[in-house]
């Protein structure tokens, strides 16, 4: 039970560490401190929900419908592509950065919106979660629920270390020159992945 959660720990962090936008995502609020908390709880959240589909079988079900994934991969490279071009607006802006912002209930929701899109959206999420934890979950066959276990245990763990470990670089960005940088990056790294979902 142990070794199968162990591995499955390690899975969870191979699949989750690499950069993307949902990373990127929740970097950003994190150094911004804005509903830092509700941005992990739902991306942590969504992950377990993938990881879980996958481990009961749904990994067949995209297999077998391949069109499921092909429409959140148009709809994903439109949204990376309009999200995208906002950070690269934000960069060459003089007010990109820390500025004051509404902290409402309906910058929540907005954040919300945003994040779900950023994580639903992208047909990435359903090859590593569904698709590849779920074939690697049937190595293990009555330790599979100890598995996956283990991989949502790595994406809370990852998400909230990201969300909240983020402000540890606040020094960095207490220079504008900084967050135009930041905003530029995420703003590449939006339009590339926007790329290889249509290219």
């Amino acid at each position: 039970m142990l070794q199968s959660y162990m591995q499955g720990l390690a899975v969870g962090f191979s699949l989750i560490i690499a950069i993307g936008a949902q990373n990127a995502f929740v970097l950003k609020q994190g150094l911004k401190k804005q509903n830092v908390f509700w941005i992990c709880v739902v991306c942590a959240a969504s992950d377990s929900v993938l990881i879980l589909l996958g481990v009961l079988g749904f990994a067949k079900i995209i297999q077998t419908h391949p069109e499921f994934v092909d429409w959140a991969k148009y709809f994903g490279a439109i949204f990376l592509l309009v999200y995208g071009a906002q950070h690269f607006i934000q960069a060459f802006r003089a007010s990109s950065g820390l500025a004051p912002s509404e902290n409402n209930e309906s910058q929540l929701f907005k954040m919300i919106m945003i994040c779900l899109a950023l994580t639903w959206l992208n047909p990435h999420v359903y090859l590593d979660t569904v698709v590849l934890i779920g074939s690697i979950s049937t190595k293990f066959e009555s330790t599979a629920v100890y598995f996956a276990m283990g991989a949502v245990t790595a994406s809370w763990l990852f998400f909230f270390s990201l969300g909240f470990g983020a402000r540890f670089l606040l020094p960095i960005f207490q220079n504008q020159r900084s967050w135009q940088i930041l905003d530029f990056i995420i703003g590449l790294v939006m339009w590339a992945i926007a790329l290889s979902l249509v290219l």
